[in-house]
């Protein structure tokens, strides 16, 4: 999970963490963790759970993460739901962490959203892809890169939508903008292929040998055909 969030309501402790003293963060944040502030538990939980200016200890980042979902904090949900699903601290429930990552995505948390998303179409059940198309849309609405590949794939093997080549290029564009290598992969292999977009083999190459380096593991299984297909120019030594 990522470093939480700080309180807006302590100053102090959001320049601790901006500084990255985590010890002296949690030193504000414990106060009000007691008081039942469920952010703060959010964020003593967090830190347990990747030993930030503690001990990795992840029965204690259960019980404050715990704590903290009871509160109705959505980001504590989303973190206790993350615990569920790896198995940390707790034994792994794939139930637990969706009804928790739901919780969270209700509350508007874009994270929870993308994660319950991924679940619901992990699934494999068709009932399932329509409540996995909302909930990605929702994400990627809110800038989460990984939903917005994710509605490519939707759209174009229609999955819980009729298929539309062009939308789905249209949000692996906008996927591979905010920096997502699979989206950069997915639109290489639409531009090999001319799905959704004109067909030119030079730019495909050249998107998905980009996605490869960024670390995709879409964008192989094009490489070879991009090459065959690019002028020598273009598909280079």
């Amino acid at each position: 999970m990522a470093w939480p969030p700080p309180l807006t309501a302590s100053p102090a402790s959001t320049a601790a963490r901006e500084r990255g003293d985590h010890t002296a963060a949690l030193a504000l944040w414990g106060p009000l963790a007691h008081a039942g502030i469920g952010r703060a538990q959010n964020n003593i939980g967090a830190c347990f759970a990747e030993g930030l200016g503690v001990a990795r200890d992840p029965a204690l980042a259960l019980r404050w993460l715990t704590l903290a979902a009871e509160s109705g904090d959505p980001v504590g949900q989303r973190n206790l739901a993350a615990l569920h699903f790896k198995g940390e601290g707790v034994a792994q429930n794939d139930e637990e962490a969706s009804r928790l990552y739901r919780l969270a995505a209700e509350q508007g948390d874009a994270p929870a959203q993308d994660m319950l998303s991924w679940m619901l179409l992990e699934g494999g059940q068709p009932d399932d892809r329509a409540e996995a198309l909302r909930w990605a849309q929702a994400a990627a609405e809110a800038g989460v890169a990984t939903s917005m590949t994710r509605l490519g794939m939707m759209y174009h093997d229609a999955l819980g939508v009729e298929r539309q080549p062009a939308l789905a290029a249209a949000w692996w564009q906008r996927g591979m903008a905010a920096g997502d290598p699979d989206s950069e992969a997915m639109l290489g292999a639409a531009t090999l292929l001319g799905q959704g977009v004109p067909q030119d083999a030079g730019r495909a190459l050249a998107l998905l040998l980009s996605a490869e380096a960024k670390g995709s593991l879409l964008a192989a299984p094009f490489i070879k055909a991009a090459r065959i297909a690019a002028s020598p120019a273009e598909a280079g030594p």
